[in-house]
C-alpha cells in the first residue's frame, strides 16, 4: 500500500503576523475608499436635496440660517403658484416632444451612418467619417445663426420642427455606433445572411439593430438629455411664451435683480420627474452601452 504525502511547511510566526498586517491594511484602504465615495456622493446629492426641500419651504424659512433640509412648515404654495401663473405643463410638453423627436432622429441617423461607416469599406468612407468627426469640434454657436435664418426661411420658428432642426444628427452618436458595429458584429454573420439571400435592409433591421440594442439605448439617453437641457438654440428659435421649452421657461423666474427661489425650486423639482423616470427605465442599457464601448476602445 502506497500513500501520497504532501510536504506542508508550517508558516513562521513572522509570516503569520505579516499576513495579518497586510489584511488589516487592505481592509483599512477599502474602508477609506468607501468613506471617501460616500462623502463625495453626499456632496453631489446635497444640491438636489436642497432643491426639492426649498420647493416646499416658505420664503422666510428659505432665507433663514442655518438652512434646513426638512421644511419646518411644508407648503405647496410654490407649486400652486407655478402651475397657476405660468404655462409650466406646456413648457414640459414642448420639451418632451422636442427631446423625444430629437432622440428618435439621432438614434436613426447614428444607427444608419454608424453601420455604413463600420461595415462598408469604400475608399471615401474614411474621409467622410473624418469629416463627421471634425464637426464635433465646431461649437454649435458657430453655425447657430445661419441655422436660424434657415429655420426662418422654412417658416418653422416657434415650433417643435424649428427646435428639431438643430438636433437631428450627433457626430458622437455616429462614432459610438460605428465602434460598436466594428467590435460587436462579425463580418461572417453579415456574409452568411447575404449568402442566404437576405437584403441589406433586412440585415440592418433584423441583425444589426438587435445586436446594437445596448449602444442605441445609451445613445438614446444621451440624445434625450442633450435636447432636454438645450438652452441657447430654443431661446433663439422659440420667441413666444407658449413655444418655450422648460429650460427657457425656467429662466423667466430670474430677472436682472431678483430670483424667485421658491417658484424656481418648485418648477425645477417638477422638471426633474420626466428625466429621472427616463434614466430609471433605460439605466441598464445606458451602463452596458457606455461600458462596452469604452472597454473595447
Amino acid at each position: 500500500m502506497t500513500t501520497n504525502s504532501v510536504n506542508y511547511i508550517e508558516p513562521t510566526t513572522e509570516e503569520l503576523s505579516e499576513g495579518v498586517r497586510l489584511r488589516r491594511k487592505k481592509r483599512a484602504i477599502n474602508f477609506a475608499i468607501d468613506v471617501f465615495l460616500i462623502v463625495v456622493s453626499i456632496l453631489m446629492l446635497l444640491p438636489l436635496v436642497f432643491l426639492v426641500a426649498n420647493a416646499f419651504k416658505t420664503p422666510a424659512e428659505m432665507l433663514s440660517w442655518p438652512p434646513t433640509i426638512i421644511p419646518r412648515d411644508p407648503t405647496i404654495a410654490n407649486f400652486s403658484a407655478v402651475l397657476g401663473e405660468t404655462p409650466l405643463l406646456r413648457w414640459i410638453a414642448n420639451s418632451i416632444a422636442f427631446a423625444v423627436m430629437s432622440t428618435i432622429a439621432i438614434v436613426a441617423t447614428s444607427a444608419i451612418a454608424g453601420y455604413i461607416f463600420g461595415k462598408f469599406r469604400f475608399r471615401t468612407m474614411n474621409i467622410l467619417f473624418a469629416l463627421f468627426l471634425a464637426t464635433a469640434i465646431v461649437p454649435f454657436e458657430v453655425y447657430m445663426i445661419p441655422l436660424y435664418f434657415q429655420a426662418k426661411s422654412l417658416g418653422i420658428l416657434n415650433s417643435v420642427w424649428g427646435l428639431l432642426l438643430g438636433y437631428l444628427v450627433m457626430s458622437f452618436g455616429i462614432f459610438l455606433i460605428r465602434q460598436n458595429v466594428i467590435h460587436s458584429i462579425p463580418d461572417e454573420l453579415l456574409e452568411a445572411a447575404r449568402i442566404d439571400g437576405a437584403g441589406e435592409f433586412w440585415i440592418f433591421l433584423h441583425i444589426v439593430l438587435p445586436l446594437l440594442r445596448g449602444a442605441l439605448g445609451a445613445l438614446a439617453v444621451l440624445a434625450f438629455f442633450q435636447a432636454w437641457t438645450a438652452f441657447a438654440w430654443p431661446m433663439i428659435v422659440a420667441t413666444t411664451r407658449t413655444s418655450y421649452t422648460i429650460e427657457v421657461g425656467l429662466a423667466l423666474f430670474q430677472t436682472g435683480f431678483t430670483v424667485d427661489l421658491g417658484r424656481l425650486s418648485a418648477a425645477s423639482a417638477t422638471v426633474l420627474i420626466p428625466s429621472i423616470l427616463l434614466f430609471v427605465i433605460l439605466r441598464r442599457n445606458f451602463v452596458q452601452g457606455v461600458a462596452s464601448t469604452g472597454l473595447k476602445e
